[in-house]
């Protein structure tokens, strides 16, 4: 893929010879929003770490807009902005202090750069307060600003939306969304908040035992939507014969009170309801509930919690 801006080549890493991440293999394209999501344990925050530089490789590569991490640190670090677990702020300094003084350690951040990343997070009111009576929202976003400061083609955050409030979180998935269109951002998110990850993401990995389990778009197309399985409920008066009829179209189907609910793809429901009817049967309602992101998650991974 030629836009590629983050890509991972059989990334390993042992740590006193236990295996902790396992031939991981995943791009991201520019102007794409992934999210990265693993339970406890899994390796998602060793997989980051190894990212921005701040762990070894034990084997594979990544490159940042076809520069090596490890080869070529500095020209690929110069394209990467980052937020890993909490963002750290002079707590002396105010917020525009803190943001001047990272702006200097970049070579190319552009006069009134520090002043539009203010707005972009939303923090004018409290730009000119010390960092020490921020509150831990009012951080995150203050991370936010000096990740970008110098305009990366990626940017990685771990937990972005740790401790705001509603109104704070869509405006921070907004402006992410924002980031990746307008900008052509490849951002790379990982979060706790599965319902947060399935609105601001264009595709979802899941990691689990420092293996890269699945990938998937969160968005499907409609082509995608008909060939995937999922689970319709079925109101139908005579169920012993309506789980003879659906049997019949090799189609499993369980009781859920005087329901049926029966996995099948979407182009597989006029069939069944063609079925049904023309064996007789009273038919009141059939209805397809797609499967949330945290449901997946659930099934994936056995129920952990994630980090």
């Amino acid at each position: 893929m030629s836009n590629v801006a983050l890509e991972l080549t059989n990334v390993r890493k042992k740590i006193k010879n236990k295996e902790i991440i396992k031939d991981v293999n995943l791009a991201i394209r520019q102007g794409e929003v992934y999210g990265f999501i693993g339970p406890n344990g899994a390796g998602k925050t060793t997989t980051i770490r190894m990212i921005v530089g701040l762990m070894d490789l034990s084997d594979g590569e990544i490159k940042i807009l076809g520069k090596s991490i490890e080869k070529d640190y500095k020209a690929a670090a110069r394209n990467l902005g980052a937020i890993v677990e909490n963002p750290e702020m002079y707590p002396f300094m105010t917020g525009r202090q803190n943001l001047r003084h990272f702006a200097r350690m970049y070579d190319d951040v552009p006069k009134g750069r520090t002043e539009e990343v203010i707005g972009l997070v939303g923090l004018e009111k409290a730009i000119d307060e010390k960092v020490s009576k921020y509150s831990l929202g009012m951080r995150q976003r203050l991370g936010i600003a000096q990740a970008i400061l110098h305009k990366p083609a990626v940017l990685i955050l771990d937990e972005p939306t740790n401790g705001l409030d509603p109104a704070g979180i869509r405006e921070i998935r907004d402006y992410i969304r924002r980031l990746a269109v307008e900008d052509n951002v490849a951002v790379m998110i990982s979060s706790h908040l599965l319902s947060e990850i399935e609105l601001m993401c264009d595709r979802i990995g899941i990691i689990k035992h420092g293996e890269l389990i699945t990938e998937q778009s969160v968005k499907e197309d409609s082509e995608e939507a008909d060939q995937s399985e999922i689970k319709v409920v079925l109101d139908v008066k005579e169920t012993e014969e309506a789980i003879k009829v659906l049997a019949s179209l090799e189609l499993k189907a369980e009781k859920e009170g005087s329901q049926l609910v029966s996995l099948m793809t979407r182009e597989t429901i006029p069939q069944v309801v063609y079925k049904l009817v023309e064996a007789g049967l009273t038919v009141y309602g059939v209805t397809g509930v797609k499967q949330s992101l945290e449901d997946q998650f659930l099934e994936l991974t056995g129920g952990n919690i994630i980090e």
